[in-house]
């Protein structure tokens, strides 16, 4: 497979067209952002560690009867994805109070919340990514009825299953941000799943193991994202 013009370049990644059809390249560069880029560093490596650790999770998401875009890594820093028309729909899971849900509404952190809650925002930068509801939508054709609710379901379902792996770690999903795309009319989780787009707890001590570490100076992020791949995996090394 042979990379081709740059289609897109956002935050932290880089997407590619390639010399096969439906496929494309997707490179996690070592760029690392906060604060809708108001705080933005290069940390060597940084890349391959969400690379390696949404590799592994899309495997095991597909195994467990979840449609994702990923087909294989290439190297450590870029993986070969299925070809989707993304949905501009950030859609997030809480499993307890922190981040923006508390700065935002009357939320104490660190409360569970049961049943998880879904936040879905419009990804927009200039418009600061505003939260919608489904009437909105629907009302902006971003999305059927019928299509919300399978992205919901499978929000859920990727939430349940990775908050079962997680746990045999020692790690409490607090929340995360997945994406989602269509290839003709049926719809894929995209985009990655990793420390950049999940907050993580230890179970134990409630030590943050995920971007807030670099968002709020809590110490060394690579050295947490390399503690946290290990733990996840199981099997990554550290570069």
């Amino acid at each position: 497979m042979k990379q081709k013009k740059i289609l897109y370049a956002g935050k932290a990644k880089s997407v590619y067209r390639t010399d096969e059809k439906g496929r494309l390249i997707v490179e996690f560069r070592d760029d690392i952002t906060a604060f809708d880029g108001g705080k933005k560093d290069v940390l060597k490596n940084k890349g391959s560690y969400n690379a390696g650790v949404s590799a592994f999770f899309f495997a095991y998401l597909a195994k467990n009867g979840v449609r994702t875009h990923f087909i294989e890594m290439l190297d450590a820093h870029r993986m070969v994805v299925r070809e989707l028309a993304m949905i501009p729909l950030e859609v997030i899971v809480r499993n307890i109070a922190a981040g923006s849900i508390v700065r935002n509404y009357p939320f104490k952190e660190g409360t569970k919340l049961d049943p998880p809650v879904i936040v879905i925002d419009y990804k927009d930068d200039s418009r600061h990514d505003p939260m919608l509801n489904d009437e909105l939508i629907v009302a902006l054709k971003i999305a059927t009825p019928q299509e919300l609710r399978k992205i919901k379901a499978a929000a859920l379902k990727v939430n349940a299953l990775l908050v079962k792996l997680l746990a045999k770690q020692g790690i409490t999903l607090v929340d995360f941000k997945i994406e989602f795309g269509r290839e003709n009319k049926t719809i894929y989780l995209g985009d990655e799943i990793s420390m950049d787009s999940m907050r993580l707890w230890d179970r134990k001590t409630g030590e943050s193991l995920d971007k807030d570490v670099y968002r709020f100076n809590k110490g060394d992020v690579m050295d947490t994202y390399d503690r946290v791949a290990k733990r996840i995996t199981k099997t990554a090394k550290k570069p």
